[in-house]
Order: structure tokens, then C-alpha cells, then sequence
């Protein structure tokens, strides 16, 4: 079969390779031909040409963890992240959903030339960023990690539970940077999950309520698959969506479509959302 994805030989590295859409998306590179790389703060059990342990709550843990990969990286794919719903404080929240994943990727840049990419995983949680892209713009221009968490707990009212603003941030800086990036000939686009079968789906049940999370499923019915999910970023980052760039793509199985032609009735999560 052609390589028509690109993949073959190609160096990436896939953080969050342990468990759900992350350790998905290895295997999905490791049988298109790439040297995957990973990282994680769980070992990671797949046959990769490289692992190291990361905590993206720590920013010499993510230095160090780029170090150890070294040389040219072609494709960078986020995939790792904290659930919603308060299961875990805000700031952790925002550390590694955000914070973290753009210092990991502030570090990988220097290792990435013309032709490379990069892609992560954001959410449909974080729909409401187009309501703040001013809050968030203010957030972007605070550069490194330890001025970013200082930012965030100065501004707990926008924050809140953590979740939902960390996957916005994900996406406004997705687009901020898809437009800086491509001067030097690098991509950066971002998925939108619907729900999807992973190790977070029962803290999401347990902390959002398993209402709320099927209501995100319509009018597909059903929860994807971490498979399904690793396909759209997989796409992103190939040869094949070369002037694909600052995109964020909803992958949801026409969520996005429902809300809009207002087929997907959205009354369940905005009802929690106003008693909370």
C-alpha cells in the first residue's frame, strides 16, 4: 500500500501514549511506518523506539523528556490531559491540559523544521472560547510556564473548574499560532472529541453525570472509540493535509452540525450548567 499518509520513517512523538486516544494513536503510527516516540506519566507498554516519563505539571520533567527524544521531530501529537467535571483542581487542570502542553510543544518547535506538524487534542467542552478570545488572548501573551500558573490563579473567575477554559485556551492558541507557525513552514491544527470511550469516561460520569455526557453524543447515539479519534488527528498531521493549518476540527459525528441546525438538543447540559 502507498504511503499516502507520510508516516513512514518519519519521527514523532505522541504524548499520552499509555492510555485512550493517546496510546490509539501510537499504535495507528506505529503500523503507517513512523519511529514513535513517547511520553507519558505512566509507562507505556507498546513497542515504541523510545519512552520517557513526563509530568506535564512540571517543567523541567517536560524539558527533560524532549531532551531524551532529541533530534529532528517531524510531527507532534498532544494526547495527553486531565478529565473535567472538578475531578481534579482547576490549576492541575489547567498545568497539564494547557500550560504543560504548550511548554512540551515550545520545546519539540526546536527540534522542528519546515514540512513538520502539530496537533492536539482539545474538546466540545471548550465551545465557549469564542465567547473570551480577549480573556484568552491575555493568557497567551503571558509567556513561559510558571508566569501562565500565576495568571491563572489570578484570574480563578474565569478558570473555574478548569476543564472547560483549558480546552478553549487549547483552541485560541491553536489558531494564534496556526498563523505564526506557518511562516516557518510548520502546521498546527487541533481536534474536537465527541465522548469517547476512554479510562476518563467514568470520571467524566461520575463528576458531569452520564446525561450530560450523552447529550454531547447525539446525533451519532453512541460514544467513539479511541481509534476513531486517532484517525482524525492522524489525518491532520499528514502529508496529505499539507496547507491544512490553525484548523480546529470537530470530530464528533456531526455534534457540532446538530447544535447549529438546532437538531441537537442541547436543554440537559445547559440546565446543569444554570443550577450550577
Amino acid at each position: 500500500m502507498a504511503d499516502v499518509l507520510g508516516y513512514r520513517g518519519k519521527r514523532v512523538i505522541v504524548s499520552g501514549c499509555f492510555s485512550g486516544m493517546g496510546e490509539a494513536t501510537a499504535k495507528l503510527l506505529l503500523d503507517l511506518g513512523a519511529e514513535v516516540h513517547g511520553l507519558d506519566y505512566k509507562d507505556c507498554a507498546l513497542p515504541l523506539a523510545s519512552f520517557n516519563r513526563l509530568d506535564l505539571r512540571d517543567p523541567a520533567s517536560i524539558e527533560a523528556g524532549v531532551k531524551a527524544v532529541g533530534g529532528k521531530v517531524d510531527a507532534l501529537f498532544n494526547c495527553a490531559g486531565l478529565a473535567g467535571g472538578g475531578a481534579f483542581a482547576p490549576i492541575e487542570t489547567m498545568k497539564v491540559n494547557f500550560i504543560g502542553t504548550r511548554h512540551l510543544t515550545e520545546q519539540v518547535l526546536g527540534h522542528m523544521g519546515a514540512g513538520a506538524a502539530i496537533v492536539s487534542i482539545a474538546s466540545t467542552g471548550g465551545l465557549g472560547w469564542s465567547r473570551r478570545i480577549p480573556v484568552h488572548m491575555e493568557l497567551l501573551q503571558v509567556q513561559g510556564f510558571a508566569p501562565a500558573v500565576a495568571w491563572c490563579e489570578a484570574h480563578m473567575d474565569q478558570v473555574a473548574e478548569g476543564y472547560a477554559f483549558s480546552k478553549e485556551a487549547v483552541i485560541v492558541w491553536t489558531q494564534f499560532m496556526g498563523a505564526r507557525l506557518i511562516k516557518q513552514g510548520i502546521r498546527i491544527n487541533c481536534s474536537l472529541p465527541s465522548p469517547t470511550e476512554t479510562p476518563m469516561m467514568a470520571t467524566f460520569h461520575a463528576t458531569s453525570g452520564k446525561d450530560i455526557v450523552d447529550a454531547a453524543a447525539e446525533p451519532l447515539g453512541r460514544y467513539t472509540t479511541p481509534a476513531e479519534q486517532a484517525g482524525g488527528i492522524v489525518l491532520l498531521n499528514s502529508a496529505l493535509a499539507s496547507v491544512v493549518n490553525g484548523v480546529v476540527l470537530p470530530v464528533d459525528g456531526g455534534f457540532m452540525g446538530g447544535v447549529v441546525t438546532g437538531q441537537v438538543d442541547l436543554s440537559k447540559m445547559m440546565g446543569k450548567a444554570q443550577q450550577g
